[in-house]
């Protein structure tokens, strides 16, 4: 039987297409079923540069504050990634305008301080601030990471030596080898600050395929908060997941009814309304 009659068209063209990628270094991100990438800025203007892919509230529905996750993260020291995913987190919860995000780590030690010195008379008489005009937190959401690792190169390797119009061609084993599968699990729980009810919940994956060869990856995260997870293959596969998570948790935020809010922030616009 000729082994040329075994070999589905499909896969030979597929798999050429693959090796062609890898022999150009190029690499393909997929966040649930297409790729993204965080990054961008949100403030007074509002999100900008932010992922097309990243799903957006019309008004806030509350103020939230993140908390690290108690039991940790599940990433190896050898990715080299930030020790918390709670910045990256809070830059797409500002984004897509669900919540009014209040900083309940160091932006509150910063107030403390603040308050410390006043009351010490370090600080001027005029000083704006003072305790009682904080705002609190009537969300807290919780973020939780479940980070895998797949090298399905060799795999590929197998297969290529079974294909005879594939296996002839030099080196092409070796290239194939190094094609890598990286995954990443995620999920965002939210919280009622009044009643302690978990009041949503919400999952997020996202699979990269590294198709750099000698592990050179080209593309890269941007944004200040998502500086620390653009260096690495798991740092952007994790960031892409909790982009994932939060636009699942989307749905469900878009049901709650809307809290009373704190006056918006003052903008220059806002300032000249207002006289």
């Amino acid at each position: 039987m000729n082994p040329h009659r075994l070999v589905n068209p499909r896969v030979v063209i597929a798999l050429a297409g693959l090796l062609a990628l890898a022999a150009c270094g190029e690499k393909k991100t997929e966040l649930g079923e297409g790729g993204s990438v965080v990054k961008g800025s949100a403030g007074p203007a509002g999100a900008q540069n932010a992922a097309r892919e990243l799903v957006r509230c019309d008004a806030p529905v509350a103020t939230l504050a993140l908390a690290e996750n108690p039991n940790g993260y599940v990433m190896s020291s050898a990715y080299q990634l930030p020790a918390s995913p709670v910045p990256l987190i809070k830059l797409l919860a500002q984004q897509s305008g669900c919540f009014r995000v209040v900083d309940r780590h160091a932006g509150l030690r910063g107030t403390i301080q603040e308050q410390e010195l006043k009351e010490a008379g370090v600080l001027r008489q005029k000083s704006t601030v003072a305790k009682g005009k904080g705002y609190e937190a009537q969300y807290t959401l919780t973020p939780s990471l479940t980070f895998s690792e797949q090298d399905a190169g060799r795999g590929l390797a197998g297969v290529v030596a079974m294909i005879p119009v594939l296996r002839d061609i030099a080196g092409l084993a070796g290239l194939v080898e190094q094609v890598k599968f990286k995954e990443a699990q995620t999920a965002l729980l939210l919280s009622d600050n009044e009643t302690t009810e978990q009041v949503a919940a919400a999952t997020g994956s996202a699979r990269t395929t590294d198709l750099g060869v000698g592990g050179l990856v080209f593309g890269k995260l941007g944004g200040g908060a998502g500086a620390g997870w653009s260096n690495t293959n798991e740092g952007k596969v994790i960031a892409a997941a909790f982009l994932d998570a939060h636009n699942q948790l989307v749905t469900q935020v878009r049901e709650l009814e809307a809290k009373e809010l704190p006056p918006p922030v003052p903008t220059h616009n806002r300032a000249a309304a207002g006289g």
